[in-house]
């Protein structure tokens, strides 16, 4: 019984948060990208990119991208807001905005795009080139989680049982 009113309060604060959000809360947002942005690592590209996202508990997380002489190695700004989103607690991605070193709203790439799909879900808004969107219409059709559980839970039990007994 208390886990389900548990459920219900946290279902009830994700609502308000989403209820709440006006044109300040977005600008602050792009804000805090800007600002971290130009903390970037870019020697190579010198495409500066910033990221700031909202969390279900209010805290504001933020990223920057970091380059290396070994292309493929390249930490996008998402990535750092990931680990930083860990480092702090963890939570729910809520709202999501990414800039460029002109402090112009730029879209993540299709890596990051699925990277927030995981943290933040289907609901999380993003501010789009095209306008606030939800991540099920920046990733439309996303592989996550529960795609995982889902082929877990139409595992063969004869399979199961015959694991590690080789």
């Amino acid at each position: 019984m208390a886990e389900k009113v548990a459920e219900k309060v946290e279902e009830n604060v994700e609502d308000a948060v989403h209820e709440t959000w006006d044109q300040q809360g977005w600008d602050e947002l792009r804000a805090a990208a800007t600002e971290v942005m130009q903390r970037a690592y870019a020697p190579y590209s010198h495409y500066k990119v910033g990221a700031a996202a909202r969390v279900d508990d209010g805290r504001v997380v933020t990223g920057c991208n970091v380059e290396n002489a070994a292309y493929g190695v390249v930490l996008c700004a998402e990535c750092g807001l990931v680990s930083q989103l860990y480092s702090t607690g963890g939570g729910r991605l809520t709202h999501f905005v990414c800039v460029n070193g002109a402090g112009e709203i730029i879209m993540p790439c299709g890596r990051c795009r699925q990277l927030l799909f995981e943290h933040g879900g289907r609901d999380l808004l993003v501010w789009t080139v095209s306008g606030v969107k939800p991540m099920s219409e920046v990733l439309p059709d996303a592989f996550g989680p529960d795609d995982l559980t889902h082929m877990n839970d139409m595992a063969d039990p004869a399979d199961a049982a015959s694991e590690g007994t080789d």
